[in-house]
């Protein structure tokens, strides 16, 4: 029998000091609007299964594989009582393609993708666990946050469209991701659309699907304009994920050795960039929920950073030894969870618990993992879902790092700094911001950094934060 929630409380579970377990049905309200929602977005986590299999030279069953653990650890997070609706580390991506393409193919770069994900795991656990999450990110200076961010924008961007390396899909299909990326943008970013979001409700949810749209209409423009090939399907009901080859060939339980000790620490510089790009995932999260509490007294939303922390840190460290993933594994999906949080903003009615929400779409996604009808349908596009990915994630990256200089020297150093990260790796790019900061601002440097000329001179540090806010909720 479900426990029922006291008005005003939060949601019945069974307490385990930091962590509170809940189970749908049981301590939560199953939501079959969400998990049907989900069922739909399973296609947006499937789109790094070309990564893994170019970069790592996967199989598409290994990939997907790789592709439903990862989805199952997605459930860990409402599981024990996190209330949000977890995704990629996605602005990261590119820097890990880029540090992980300086090793050779095969091991070695298993190895090195193998040692940065415990590392980056471990090292989440620990701020979660001691508390020190927000006096890390304290420590960095703006204009290295800003190189970070603006290196991750232009990798991404050239990931698209370097030619003859990065995902390789433009060069094959230039025409279906230049008519569904200008649909993406245009359904995210465009000031006309936003107006129609407000008259139309069919607009409105159509906004709310994010970079959905566009996916299902690759599926008939790209063989229309003979750039791709019809889905095809089998027989079958269900998917056929490889473990076997996975844990076989791309483990430390397997044909991997465990990486040795100076990868763990070529790899620190990539660890503190990623860490800085999640930082700022948590932070929206807890914005997002506190907004959503707002119109519901009903219920305490209980968001712990530090529980976050430990469960996606957790999470990482797990996908290190069972199934190393280049999305790796971050603690909120934005546009996703402003979705979920919208709908439950009408009430009880429309929706108990954010638990039940959030839980009931992640259970969707893994249900279309295994459904193996929904996986043909998108196989032939995961390729243009990835690059129209990347694209939308440069145009945010990019906004966010500007909007995280405090001044025009700020802007100039994260600049050069994130072009030589985006070209040469983590190590240069962080390298070279941190240098640049120093010897610019060398001189009485608290003094100078603060009254350094505003980039945006009208615009109170509030209203920058809002719009840092209202950005990322429109990322995909």
């Amino acid at each position: 029998m479900r426990q029922k929630r006291e008005y005003g409380k939060r949601q019945p579970g069974v307490r385990m000091g930091l962590l509170t377990l809940r189970l749908p049905f049981i301590h939560y309200r199953f939501e079959w609007a969400d998990y049907l929602q989900g069922l739909l977005m399973c296609t947006v986590c499937l789109a790094i299964i070309p990564v893994l299999t170019g970069k790592l030279g996967m199989s598409f069953e290994v990939a997907l594989a790789i592709v439903i653990f990862n989805g199952t650890l997605y459930l860990a997070h409402i599981t024990f009582g996190d209330p949000v609706i977890p995704g990629w580390v996605t602005p990261a991506i590119p820097l890990l393609i880029t540090y992980v393409e300086t090793f050779a193919p095969g091991v070695e770069r298993m190895q090195s993708l193998i040692a940065f994900e415990l590392s980056f795991g471990l090292f989440c656990i620990f701020l979660g666990v001691t508390g020190m999450a927000k006096k890390f990110v304290s420590f960095i200076p703006n204009a290295v946050q800003s190189a970070i961010l603006l290196g991750a924008g232009f990798s991404a961007v050239m990931l698209v469209f370097k030619p003859g390396e990065g995902l390789k899909s433009f060069d094959s299909n230039p025409w279906t991701i230049t008519i569904c990326i200008g649909i993406a943008f245009y359904l995210l970013f465009s000031e006309h659309f936003k107006k129609l979001r407000r008259q139309n409700k069919i607009m409105y949810y159509l906004g709310n699907l994010g970079m959905m749209p566009a996916l299902a209409l690759a599926i008939f423009v790209g063989p229309l304009l003979g750039e791709l090939a019809w889905p095809t399907y089998d027989s079958g009901i269900f998917t056929h994920p490889d473990f076997a080859t996975l844990f076989k060939d791309f483990t430390v339980f397997g044909a991997i050795p465990f990486p040795p000790l100076k990868m763990f620490i070529t790899g620190i510089p990539m660890v503190i960039s990623t860490y800085v790009v999640v930082f700022g995932d948590v932070i929206q999260s807890q914005a997002l929920l506190d907004d959503a509490q707002k119109y519901r007294p009903d219920e305490d939303i209980n968001y712990n950073p530090n529980r976050s922390h430990v469960i996606f840190g957790a999470r990482n460290t797990i996908m290190s030894f069972i199934g190393p993933d280049i999305s790796m594994c971050g603690p909120l999906w934005a546009a996703m969870q402003v979705v979920v949080c919208e709908r439950y903003k009408h009430g009880p009615k429309a929706m108990e618990s954010i638990i039940g929400g959030a839980g009931s779409f992640r259970f969707g996604t893994w249900t279309g993992y295994f459904l193996a009808p929904i996986v043909s349908t998108v196989k032939p596009i995961l390729g243009v879902g990835l690059a129209s990915t990347m694209l939308i994630q440069g145009y945010v990256s990019v906004r966010v790092g500007v909007l995280k200089s405090r001044g025009f020297n700020d802007l100039g150093i994260a600049g050069v700094a994130g072009a030589i990260l985006a070209t040469r790796g983590a190590a240069w790019g962080l390298g070279s911001a941190i240098i640049l900061t120093v010897l610019i601002y060398m001189s009485s440097f608290r003094k100078a950094y603060e009254k350094e000329e505003p980039v945006f001179p009208c615009d109170s540090p509030e209203t920058i934060a809002n719009e840092i806010a209202e950005i990322m909720k429109e990322e995909q």
